[in-house]
């Protein structure tokens, strides 16, 4: 499916439901994540590249409060004064939408009302972050239909807002960042404490290269108990070592500071944060060199750490990579938060289909519903689109 079919749906599903044209179409893609997991809330690095794959909103103004459609859901969703009172009065996928406009008032922002109808070809409960897609698609129709004055940089902030409050999901500002900020043909280097960023060049093709996302078809939810667990868990960490965040623990020292700690659980949590900040580091140093290929072990260590120390994996994901791996691939890990998603493996152009065979061979001798993969091409962040 091309951007312009999304476009497409999302303006047929607002004349539809409001019996207008809409006044523009804008568009945030969801992301895959290179390398990096688990470290933006801990002030730490990430790495992640926007996918073509977009979420579309079609929006126009509206007489009064908000009301929103989509193609994925029936009916159409109206919230006004009463629903923006306190965060968590709207649940659902209606959450999201209206906790932007929540987090835009909050930051001091006049919202204009509004009707949006939204359309998607980004893969749900795959870990690719749809819901930062969805966040970042109607933030930037709002600030455009508003005329408000919020810097790009600054709209990330609002969306992750708008999911840790108003929904509460207690993401990092990853996913936001890479909806929003994200160029084609880049990775982006975010450091998650200052919020400064670098566009890394990252042309696979060039290098007769390839990434391979294989959605692991496991069932995939962030707002569960245990991506929370893991991020008190690191909090506690770094209170106990009397440091900000996890991300000011230096690698040289990890050794001795782990002994301080209370459990082995809690030394595991740390020992991936900050080994996976280091390795982001090294990544990203091996891309400004060129050194694609390079980067692959990498990815590797990064999932063993994930499944072993974070543990977050999950048996399709720990079989997907084993089996890319094992096929030829350079490096494969799981990318986003865990318990169910996507692996990413860096293949041999021409071999993508093989390592992908690999992989559906490998769920079908376990009895795993079949995975679904995808070559993934980094693309542009939010924009609008011509209309």
């Amino acid at each position: 499916m091309t951007i312009d079919d999304v476009a497409a749906r999302a303006a047929s599903a607002f004349s539809t439901a409001y019996d207008d044209e809409p006044e523009g179409l804008w568009a945030a893609p969801g992301r895959v994540n290179l390398i990096g997991e688990h470290t933006d809330y801990n002030d730490g690095f990430v790495l992640p590249f926007a996918l073509p794959e977009r979420v579309v909103a079609a929006a126009g103004p509206a007489p009064e409060g908000w009301q929103v459609c989509s193609d994925f859901a029936d009916g159409t969703v109206r919230f006004g004064e009463p629903e923006l009172a306190e965060p968590g009065v709207l649940d659902g996928w209606a959450a999201y939408v209206a906790g932007v406009v929540w987090a835009l008032r909050d930051a001091g922002f006049d919202v204009p009302p509004a009707r949006i109808a939204l359309a998607s070809d980004v893969p749900v409960g795959a870990g690719v972050s749809s819901s930062a897609a969805l966040e970042s698609a109607v933030l930037t129709a709002l600030v455009d239909l508003g005329k408000l004055d919020l810097p790009v940089g600054r709209r990330p902030a609002v969306a992750q807002r708008a999911e840790n409050v108003y929904v509460g999901a207690p993401t990092g500002i990853m996913d936001q960042s890479a909806s929003i900020r994200c160029q084609a043909g880049k990775a982006l280097f975010l450091d998650c404490r200052s919020l400064a960023v670098e566009q890394i060049p990252f042309d696979v093709a060039a290098e007769g290269l390839a990434i391979l996302v294989v959605n692991s078809n496991a069932p995939h939810q962030h707002v569960s108990g245990e991506y929370g667990a893991r991020r008190t868990s690191c909090e506690e960490a770094a209170r106990i070592l009397g440091v900000p965040a996890l991300r000011d623990v230096r690698t040289e020292e990890l050794d001795g500071l782990l002994e301080s700690l209370p459990d082995e659980v809690t030394r595991r949590r740390v020992r991936h944060v900050v080994t996976e900040n280091q390795r982001v580091l090294d990544t990203v140093r091996l891309l400004r060199s060129g050194r694609i290929r390079e980067i692959g072990p990498l990815m590797t260590a990064s999932h063993a750490s994930m499944r072993d120390d974070f543990e977050i994996t999950v048996p399709e994901i720990d079989v997907a990579v084993e089996a890319a791996l094992t096929a030829g691939a350079y490096g494969a890990r799981m990318t986003g938060g865990g318990f169910g998603g996507c692996i990413l493996a860096l293949v041999d152009a021409d071999g993508a289909d093989a390592v992908a065979g690999a992989v559906a061979a490998a769920y079908e001798r376990r009895g795993f519903t079949a995975p679904t993969p995808f070559v993934a091409v980094p693309g542009p962040g939010a924009t609008r689109l011509p209309h």
